[in-house]
């Protein structure tokens, strides 16, 4: 069971600030989902940056689109997208409004209602793999397109919450090139960790998809 002291909603300003400060900062914190069954619970463990315009590798590199749209609107609400046509991904928008940068929630420990996430993530050999990696978190937690411009820091019921959990120290938080991003984007250091934490992905260097012939 979380402590109170830890249930304490994060304000929108923790997201209105560059993305590269928010990243890093969101490790320890908690990401709680309301559902029907219960409440989950979440502890950042791996976080990914991702700059707009200026970052080759963001999905608002070339402007607004439906699918973005929730990028460029105000920070601290919830971005979900679908990809492959079958996973979710789901981030955090940060930065001023319009600045359209956002941080993706690659992995975290699940630390509250893990008998729910575990009906969710059959495949996971052990709890530490309910929420290891992007499509994973958000499979966990339930996460789809429905939940796409969730405020976060809304007040009252809400089905998604950022929390205060426990800030990790800066002396344990690693960095590196970001999972699977090619070409000019897959250069940046943007992806952050929490250092020996057995609930990080592994990295993973782009790979093009080949075309059948």
């Amino acid at each position: 069971m979380i402590t109170l002291p830890d249930r304490t909603p994060l304000p929108r300003d923790f997201f209105d600030r560059p993305v590269l400060e928010v990243a890093p900062d969101l490790l320890g914190r908690l990401v709680v989902r309301t559902t029907p069954d219960g409440p989950i619970a979440l502890r950042l463990t791996e976080v990914e940056a991702y700059d707009g315009p200026n970052d080759p590798g963001s999905h608002a590199f070339r402007g607004r689109t439906p699918r973005n749209e929730v990028m460029f609107g105000p920070p601290g609400h919830v971005y979900v997208y679908f990809t492959y046509g079958m996973w979710h991904c789901m981030n955090l928008v940060c930065g001023p409004e319009g600045t359209a940068s956002g941080v993706l929630l690659r992995a975290g420990e699940i630390v509250e209602g893990a008998e729910l996430t575990r009906e969710r993530r059959l495949s996971a050999r052990n709890d530490k793999e309910l929420a290891k990696g992007p499509a994973r978190l958000a499979t966990a937690l339930d996460v789809d397109r429905s939940l796409d411009g969730t405020d976060a820091c809304a007040t009252g019921d809400t089905p998604i919450r950022v929390l205060t959990g426990t800030q990790v120290p800066p002396d344990q938080v690693r960095s590196g090139p970001r999972t699977g991003v090619a070409g000019d984007g897959g250069v940046h250091p943007w992806r952050f960790w929490v250092a020996d934490d057995p609930t990080v992905s592994p990295y993973r260097a782009h790979v093009p998809r080949r075309r059948s012939r």
